[in-house]
């Protein structure tokens, strides 16, 4: 069979070699847009291309890379550092003497420490290289602003169900570089399920047909199920489970079963879901269901995130799992999610009251004269034990919090 003689995956067999040919991305790539007009003129600047798993960065540099005859090195952020890149400013500076560019493409840019994105700064700002980086975190958080600056940011999205539907029949279809010799069969009800169930990763989709029609050229709904594996624990057809399960490690740490939320918090991790968002999802339960009852929950849980953030999976699963079991384990108190509830109704039902004069600065002459600041009591002088109205006139004496912090 054809997979069993090439082994390059799908994916990177069947990928665009053209902007034509790449599906999306029409407000990056439109043929009226400044990305388009910089590839056919080769004028291409430095750039960082946002967007999630599978939406095209990677492909959409190899198609620039091959349009402008550049000469392209690809490298990982992850795995390369700085000795790497010092021999590729050798070669980049060579080509510049012959009147070659060189596009340095690095995959997970944001991974770089600041001493490793200092050192390219230089060599993309002199054009030594054409700096191309990926990153599917926020590039103004990840990246240095001093790097930034010099690069174009192009944001691209996560592809729709219908345009991983339209690359699964490419794949299909293409007897030279797809799976058009094997002869599959396959449902358009089954090509949905697979767009449905990659969540806007082509890469995934493309994955899981190949594997699935390694098992049977007639693709099934069980054999695409068996293929995702992992991932199908989580999701199905809109979502749903993903949500479900969510909720279900929430309630069971809510209602301090330790045990219930460990399991929920695996049911995730083991499907592939990203432990970050499972970190700002413990963050929030530590303030909205413990509260005041426990004030360390917070900081545990935004050192969970933290930990998440710096290790990833799989090592962070164990760092998740103490999280996850402190928070059932804890007291639990919601006063703090009625109290801000509370005051956040008495906002909307009494419109924008007024500051009281009291406690109002007066950085002018004029405010003094009227009375801004006037017998305010300074805490401190006091002992922290004044008797002062903070409150606007209508809510005199209004209790939100009926619980003592701890």
């Amino acid at each position: 069979m054809k997979q069993e003689e090439n082994r390059t995956p799908l994916a990177d067999r069947i990928r665009p070699e053209t902007l034509e040919e790449l599906l999306g991305q029409e407000e990056v790539i439109g043929p009226d847009k400044l990305l388009s007009k910089a590839i056919k003129t080769d004028q291409i600047p430095s750039m960082i291309l946002w967007g999630p798993p599978g939406s095209g960065k990677t492909t959409l540099a190899h198609i620039i890379a091959k349009q402008t005859k550049a000469d392209f090195i690809q490298i990982s952020a992850v795995t390369s550092g700085v000795a790497q890149l010092r021999d590729i400013i050798k070669k980049a500076e060579f080509n510049k003497q012959s009147n070659r560019k060189t596009i340095l493409f690095i995959d997970e840019i944001h991974r770089w420490n600041k001493t490793q994105q200092d050192a390219l700064l230089p060599h993309a700002e002199k054009g030594t290289v054409i700096l191309i980086g990926a990153t599917t975190e926020n590039p103004s958080f990840e990246v240095r602003s001093a790097l930034l600056s010099r690069c174009r940011v192009f944001v691209l999205k996560q592809l729709t169900e219908e345009q991983i539907g339209e690359l699964i029949e490419r794949a299909i279809k293409d007897k030279k570089r797809g799976l058009g010799d094997l002869k599959i069969k396959i449902d358009k009800s089954v090509i949905k399920l697979i767009s449905q169930m990659s969540n806007g990763d082509a890469r995934t989709a493309l994955n899981i047909l190949e594997y699935a029609s390694s098992i049977d050229p007639k693709i099934s709904i069980d054999t695409v199920k068996e293929a995702f594996q992992k991932s199908y624990l989580m999701y199905d057809k809109d979502g749903e489970e993903h949500y479900n399960i969510i909720s279900a490690l929430h309630k069971a740490m809510r209602g301090s079963d330790a045990d219930a939320a460990l399991y929920w918090l695996a049911r995730m991790l083991e499907a592939g879901e990203e432990p970050l968002y499972i970190a700002r999802r413990i963050i929030r339960f530590a303030s909205e269901d413990i509260g005041l009852a426990n004030s360390q929950a917070l900081e545990q849980a935004v050192a969970a995130y933290q930990a998440c953030y710096f290790i990833g999976m799989p090592e962070c699963n164990v760092n998740l799992a103490q999280a996850v079991v402190y928070m059932a384990k804890c007291k639990k108190s919601n006063a703090l999610y009625e109290a801000y509830g509370q005051a956040a109704r008495d906002v909307q039902d009494f419109g924008n009251l007024p500051v009281p004069l009291h406690i109002r600065n007066a950085p002018t002459k004029l405010m003094k004269n009227l009375g801004y600041g006037k017998d305010y009591k300074y805490s401190p002088n006091f002992g922290y034990q004044e008797k002062q109205e903070y409150l606007p006139d209508k809510l005199k004496g209004k209790k939100y919090i009926k619980e003592k912090i701890k």
